[in-house]
């Protein structure tokens, strides 16, 4: 098993959080990981993306030209990722802000409408986490007990309270994933 993963999107959307989470979630879980952010300056704002591989086998290098699933989480991701996807692959978005729909017919193609859920649940923190439950409704690369366990080693402690918040997020990503 293999997956490799582009998550983008608007700096400030969790993007490099959502994308650590998910890498240190598969390290508990005994498998071989790159966890590869890229942002510019702007990271508040600016265009950010995470390239995550998860791997049961050694991982050659970080670097990858086409992805098997991509989170796009802003129309600039979606321009530039959407046809790097490979055939047989994902795109998981949140249609919030997406001007143009995916277009690919050889792709399985999924949203979660998680601005709207966060504003739901009265807490905007909580959308990163909402897509990373739709991922992993999705595809469950990993356990959700090893994404929650991966939130408590990768949260500071005085945010500890947070976690069950967090665990609310990712279940109803997975309730309302499309």
């Amino acid at each position: 098993m293999k997956e490799e993963i582009i998550i983008s999107g608007f700096g400030g959307q969790g993007v490099l959080s959502m994308g650590k989470i998910l890498a240190y979630s598969a390290l508990l879980e005994n498998k071989e990981v790159s966890w590869m952010p890229a942002y510019g300056p702007e990271q508040r704002g600016g265009t950010a993306n995470v390239t995550v591989i998860i791997s049961d086998e050694l991982i050659s290098s970080p670097i990858l030209n086409s992805f098997d699933t991509a989170i796009i989480l802003n129309q600039q991701s979606m321009d530039k990722f959407e046809p790097k996807i490979k055939p047989g692959g994902v795109l998981l978005y949140d249609p919030h802000g997406i001007t143009r729909a995916p277009v690919r017919k050889d792709i399985r193609i999924h949203t979660v409408d998680a601005t709207e859920i966060a504003s739901d649940m009265d807490n905007s923190k909580a959308f990163n986490m909402i897509v990373l439950g739709a991922y992993l409704k999705v595809l469950p690369i990993v356990q959700l007990k090893s994404i929650l366990e991966g939130l408590r080693k990768t949260l500071p402690a005085r945010h500890h309270k947070l976690i069950p918040m967090n665990e609310q997020a990712l279940q109803a990503g997975m309730d309302r994933v499309k």
